[in-house]
């Protein structure tokens, strides 16, 4: 949910970059986001560009994959038009499972890719670093799934790990180099994860969210990323 314009000037005394949906975000059936982007851009901040992606059950078979695949990255594209992303910036689909994905799920992300290109904008991912056993000996992570894939090879990657460590925590700034191949590491959620973050209880609040260090009032709850860059997105040009 969008934090608020007064919440800004706040925000922006610890982060240059905010997430920016396109689609409403997972849970929600409304976009607070939409409109803001030139406001948000006017006060300093670069973008992580996002658009909800598909929960495999709706990709049962190859056909239901490419469909859904060509729908979602044509409203993808048409809405970052719409709110003034220029051509070349990425945008990342977000996918919520974790572990390796069924092979009807990279029809969807391949066919995702070439059409959201094609429309002259870039294809990233947002998905799971962490890593989750397949067999005693044999563990996958999500994004190296995508990874792994020659089809996906050109995708640029924003991958969640909050289990501590490597994740520091509710930090600022994280101290781990988090997924070295990742343009973007989120290394902190709210509410915080208690599986994964019982060795970094005391760097979020008694309520087990992160707040930014001079919400005073704790009013906006974070997840929190770092990056390669800035404007990951290239979403400010």
């Amino acid at each position: 949910m969008y934090p608020g314009d007064l919440a800004l000037p706040i925000l922006q005394k610890t982060f240059v970059f905010t997430s920016y949906w396109l689609s409403p975000p997972p849970g929600e059936k409304t976009n607070t986001w939409l409109g803001k982007r030139e406001f948000l851009r006017s006060q300093g901040f670069g973008f992580l560009i996002l658009y909800r992606g598909r929960d495999s059950g709706e990709l049962k078979n190859e056909v239901a994959a490419r469909r859904n695949g060509t729908q979602d990255a044509s409203n993808a594209a048409a809405a970052a038009k719409r709110e003034g992303f220029a051509s070349g910036a990425i945008i990342f689909l977000d996918i919520e499972e974790g572990g390796r994905l069924p092979a009807n799920y990279h029809t969807y992300l391949r066919v995702w890719s070439e059409e959201l290109t094609r429309a002259g904008y870039h294809p990233g991912v947002y998905c799971s670093g962490i890593p989750v056993k397949e067999a005693p000996d044999v563990a996958i992570t999500t994004a190296d799934d995508i990874r792994n894939q020659a089809a996906s090879r050109d995708i640029t990657l924003w991958a969640y790990n909050v289990f501590c460590p490597p994740s520091p925590g509710c930090t600022f700034p994280p101290k781990s180099s988090g997924i070295g191949y990742a343009a973007v590491w989120q290394f902190a959620q709210s509410p915080r994860p208690k599986e994964f973050t019982a060795h970094r209880p005391a760097n979020y609040a008694p309520d087990g969210n992160c707040y930014a260090p001079r919400d005073a009032a704790h009013k906006w709850f974070l997840d929190v990323n770092t990056a390669t860059s800035p404007d990951p997105s290239g979403g400010a040009k």
